[in-house]
């Protein structure tokens, strides 16, 4: 396996929402654009072919080799123009056809013959043993064989070219979507017949697959290259998808006036904390007020009262009668929104508590970690929640309330399933944390790093999160922001440190920074 660089890669800077469409969808968009702007067919690929080779220029030295793989439709069309370019420049270029179908595009057609009068040869793979010498230094290899329209897995002579492309060390840039695999669902695909690509660049709009933490393996990095598809397609054609970007978070923050004062920014209840778990508390409740909370109260454990007392000054303490746990919570009427979970527990009393808790609080909920967990242990609840309240899971939380999921693909089912059938807001993290909708709409934010796969992070979710519930803000964009915002603190705090150093306070620091940036000109992710 190639040693792949981890890079950040940004998108395109846009002002429409950038939405997830399906093959179908991307195709009917393509020809709107077409028949409507109007462009040739052959003109949008060069358009596509343009993007990949400025993209190319920024990323690689002319020293490099490029060995280019097409197929017969318009992807390899993609390809084709792309070696062209590339040529006219006295770039080192070799080009290859995999010769597996009769059948070509109309514009294949069209740019063979434009790559044919620039001088450059197309090589023809007839079978297996045709591949091409392939050095171990200074080539790049561009997949263009299959585009996001493939229905069904490779097989045959381009399946062996794929595993014999997987098998090289040089890195791999595909076009669009790497060969092989399905732009929703590849639970059924052949792995073994899918492109290993180092970079993915992909035209206009994400695929729902990029998605997904099993199909990273196949994308590597992957960055969205505007081609110019028609706008009145673009929003005309609907989506329950939305990669949530900058540009959807700065519609959503809330101002502040010059006389607004602390009782007009909510009352925020934190439920956290057990022997041993103090940490939790700190962390969501230093979030919570980093996030603009007007008054924090945490209720914890007898054991916690002097820590909290000595950890967050400006936050209240309502100390259980329980020494090590929680074990009753009362009078939360007062409250704007209630947080809970975080390092709590999964005692019999503690489940009691939560149980009764569930069952007669309508205040807005952030429902995290061990709370989660009782849940799981007690699915009934769900119905017993008020609508749009927001669960938080990590993927393993979310597999013990639902059961176990073979993918991400299966799992995300699930989620959609739960936000429907229960009318809540399910939070499930990961690396494009998904945010699920009662409506079925489902969000996946664009910020965030590995850094924060780190212990106490997801406290400092919790406490963002309820921290703009209690200010005010609909339970939808409470979570859309939160989720923003945090990872986007994230980022931030990574600029000075390293993925291994990062630590969930860093995040807790880095949170106005992502506040300033989003009211600032901040337009990438």
């Amino acid at each position: 396996m190639r040693k792949r660089t981890i890079k950040m890669l940004y998108l395109y800077n846009r002002r429409e929402m950038m939405k997830i469409f399906s093959s179908e969808q991307i195709r009917d968009i393509d020809t709107y654009t077409i028949k409507n702007e109007p462009v040739s067919p052959t003109d949008l690929m060069e358009r596509a072919a343009g993007g990949i080779f400025s993209w190319c220029l920024t990323h690689f030295s002319k020293n490099e080799r490029y060995i280019i793989f097409v197929g017969p439709g318009n992807n390899g069309g993609d390809g084709l123009a792309l070696a062209r370019m590339l040529a006219c420049k006295k770039y080192n270029v070799e080009v290859y056809f995999v010769n597996f179908t009769s059948k070509r595009s109309a514009e294949w057609e069209i740019n063979r013959r434009r790559l044919e009068e620039s001088g450059l040869t197309l090589r023809f793979i007839n079978k297996a043993d045709d591949f091409p010498a392939i050095p171990k230094d200074n080539t790049i290899i561009i997949d263009s064989i299959f585009g996001s329209g493939l229905s069904k897995p490779s097989d045959g002579l381009s399946k062996e070219i794929i595993e014999q492309i997987n098998s090289r060390k040089s890195p791999v840039v595909a076009i669009d979507i790497p060969s092989g695999l399905f732009c929703e669902n590849n639970t059924e695909n052949d792995e073994s017949g899918i492109i290993h690509a180092d970079y993915t660049l992909t035209f206009q709009f994400p695929k729902l697959s990029f998605m997904f933490a099993e199909n990273y393996k196949y994308t590597g990095e992957w960055e969205v290259l505007d081609i110019g598809l028609h706008p009145d397609a673009i929003n005309s054609n609907q989506t329950d998808y939305i990669f949530f970007t900058a540009n959807e978070a700065k519609q959503l923050l809330k101002n502040r006036n010059r006389f607004d004062h602390k009782g007009i920014f909510g009352h925020a209840l934190l439920i956290a904390g057990s022997y041993g778990k103090m940490g939790a508390a700190i962390l969501s409740g230093k979030a919570a007020l980093r996030s603009g909370v007007g008054l924090l109260t945490c209720h914890i454990p007898g054991c916690g009262y002097e820590v909290i007392q000595n950890s967050i000054p400006e936050a209240m303490v309502k100390a259980d009668g329980g020494a090590r746990e929680i074990s009753g919570i009362d009078n939360f009427e007062k409250f704007s929104a209630v947080g809970v979970g975080p390092g709590i527990g999964t005692s019999n009393e503690t489940t009691m508590a939560i149980i009764n808790l569930l069952k007669g609080c309508n205040k807005p909920l952030v429902i995290d970690a061990d709370c989660i967990n009782i849940i799981s242990q007690y699915p009934e609840l769900l119905s017993s929640l008020p609508e749009n309240t927001i669960l938080t899971p990590h993927p393993g939380e979310f597999d013990r309330l639902t059961g176990k999921s073979v993918s991400g693909n299966e799992r995300f089912r699930k989620q959609v399933d739960i936000s429907k059938r229960f009318k809540i807001i399910v939070v499930l993290k990961g690396a494009y944390t998904s945010v699920s909708m009662p409506d079925g709409k489902v969000y996946f934010n664009s910020t965030g790093n590995p850094g924060m796969a780190t212990a106490g992070s997801g406290d400092v979710l919790t406490g963002v999160i309820v921290s703009l519930l209690a200010q005010g803000y609909a339970a939808a964009d409470a979570a859309l922001l939160g989720v923003f915002v945090h990872g986007h603190a994230g980022d931030v705090a990574l600029k000075a440190t390293s993925y291994e150093s990062l630590i969930a306070s860093d995040i807790i620091y880095h949170i106005g920074d992502a506040f300033n940036n989003l009211r600032s000109n901040y337009d990438k992710n």
